[in-house]
Formats: C-alpha cells, structure tokens, sequence
C-alpha cells in the first residue's frame, strides 16, 4: 500500500510590467481556491523544465474564489497583460479564458469535456490557442460506483450529490445512472446551488433512504472536503469522491485522475508552447494514471470493513 503526500501550497507572485528577454510571464489560474490544492506540484514542474519563478520566469497564480465576477477581473487582466502561456485550472476558469476572447496560448486542466464545452475543435486537432489534459470525469462516474459497491456490499439505494452550476456534472450523473442500472442499484440525483446548501442536502439524502454517497466536487468545494467528510460521517453515509485530498481529510473514498500526473503534463504542455509550438499543434491529452484512496479511519467510524482486495488496489491509504 502507497501513500502520497499532497501539501497545498501557493507561490504568488503579481506579474511585473517589465521583465527581462530571458523571462518568461506565465499565469496560472484557478476558478477556485488555489491555495487550497496542491498547485505546488504544477510550479515545481516548472521549475525541472527550467521556468524558475523570478530567475527565468515570473509566475503569478490567481484564485477566482468562486467568484464569477472575481474570476472575469482576473481574465480581464490576464487579456490585458498577455502572458506567454496561461495555465487554466477547472472548467470555469477556462470557459471564462474562452468567452474573453483571450488570444494567448492556454494549456488547461481539470476539464472534463473540452470539445462539448466548445473548448477546442477536436481533441486530436483542437486548433486555435487552447490545448490541455482533460479530466474525463464523466465517464469515472460509473467507475466511482464500481467501487462503493465493492466495498459496500448489499447497497441498494445510492445518492449523487452535485452542483447545478458546475459545467458537466450531468454528464457525470447520466454515467453512474447507467452503470447502476447494470448493477442492478437505484441511484438518485441530489442537486444543489452552493455550499450554504450543502448540509441540508446531507439531511435530504439520508431521510429518502440513501446507503451511501458519491460526491461530485468543484472548485468551490474542493476547499471546504473536511466539512463535507464531517458531514458524510455525521449521517453514517460512506462517501467516493474525486480527488485524494478528499480522502486525506476524512472522505471515505476517492478515484480519479492522479493529481501530480496532471499538474505535470500541463506544465510539459506549457513548456513545450514557451519553447514555441503552436497549441493548435498539440493534441489534447488524457489522463493515464488513476489514484484509489481509502481512509481506514473513516471505515472504521462508519463500521464498515474494507474488502482485502479492494484495499490492496489502493494507492492512497489513510490510517
């Protein structure tokens, strides 16, 4: 059993008006909370490929905050300063990118559908100045039920708690719709508007009788995992989710896309266009490395015993 480390960290430092010919401007930005990730891995990876904030690069990170007119004051600076690359992180913050008309290069991450948000083209020719790795969360939706299932046996009735207003989250909820039906489950949509409604969606999911829980996260939310895994034990509901931190701080379990793989291959994208390949040159990538966490401690508040097997796949374990 592995165990990998995520330590949030940001590194902000505010883009000068003048730099020298050797520097490189590179925006890094987060609809979200970006503090509250472990974006160290992303200016770690950087810095290998020779982008050292204030020796060969100047880097600036800029968190949205959740914050639609937040988010559309930071673009509308990054429009105005022209970077040589952006570094957009989740789907807000790259549709936003995309609805500014920015015309420098984007390298994006952590969207689950770049073509069908009108993103890029396609993935193998995404043309114009967006490229990225997607997070092809729609389709671990059904994977995400695989494994509750697997470590809950005899579960009949499953809740699906999302964001209304997070682009793809109903692609992601038609997926494990379709799986459960091939497993034989009932699953069942909990929508909600923000984070003031989260715990009384908790209290409406437990009394129409759901066993356990997938949670779909977002930008917003990502920041407040401890409330929601406090909230998912305080109503005895085993929970999935999408990112490791999750599991770090008290989920049950979580599945997805390797956050570090992520974080890196944009930043190979990002060095690759700086070095001058054209974005509409580089394909768009998927994910190929997969991260299983499962926290022992919480399993065993909720009286649950993980399977063996399923233990020994994972990649994460919290004691």
């Amino acid at each position: 059993m592995k165990r990998r480390e995520f330590i949030a960290g940001l590194i902000l430092a505010p883009l000068a008006t003048q730099s020298s010919a050797a520097e490189k401007r590179i925006s890094i930005l987060h609809s979200g909370f970006p503090e509250r990730t472990p974006i160290h891995v992303l200016i770690d990876a950087l810095r290998v490929l020779g982008h050292d904030n204030g020796a060969t690069a100047i880097i600036e990170v800029l968190g949205g905050e959740g914050d639609v007119g937040r988010l559309d004051a930071l673009v509308n600076g990054i429009a105005a300063r022209k970077p040589d690359v952006t570094i957009a992180l989740t789907s807000p913050a790259v549709l936003a990118l995309k609805k500014a008309g920015v015309t420098t290069p984007v390298v994006f991450a952590f969207v689950t559908d770049p073509v069908g948000l009108g993103i890029v083209a396609s993935v193998a020719k995404p043309g114009g100045n967006f490229t990225g790795i997607t997070y092809s969360e729609a389709t671990l939706g059904g994977k995400r039920l695989d494994l509750l299932l697997d470590a809950l046996p005899g579960t009949r009735r499953v809740a699906v708690m999302w964001n209304r207003s997070f682009p793809g989250n109903a692609a992601i909820f038609d997926a494990i719709r379709q799986a459960a039906q091939v497993r034989g489950v009932e699953v069942f949509s909990k929508e909600f508007d923000g984070a003031a409604d989260i715990a009384a969606a908790f209290d409406q999911i437990k009394s129409a009788g759901a066993q356990a829980l997938i949670f779909n996260t977002d930008n917003q939310l990502f920041g407040r995992r401890k409330e929601i895994a406090a909230l998912a034990l305080s109503h005895r509901l085993p929970s999935i989710h999408s990112f490791s931190p999750e599991v770090e701080d008290g989920g049950f379990m979580s599945y997805g896309p390797d956050l570090s793989e992520s974080y890196r291959r944009a930043a190979a994208l990002a060095d690759r266009i700086l070095k001058g390949t054209s974005p509409a040159d580089l394909p768009v990538e998927e994910p190929t490395q997969f991260s299983l966490g499962v926290n022992l401690a919480t399993a065993k508040a909720l009286g649950v015993m993980i399977p063996p097997m399923l233990l020994a796949r994972a990649d994460l374990v919290v004691e």
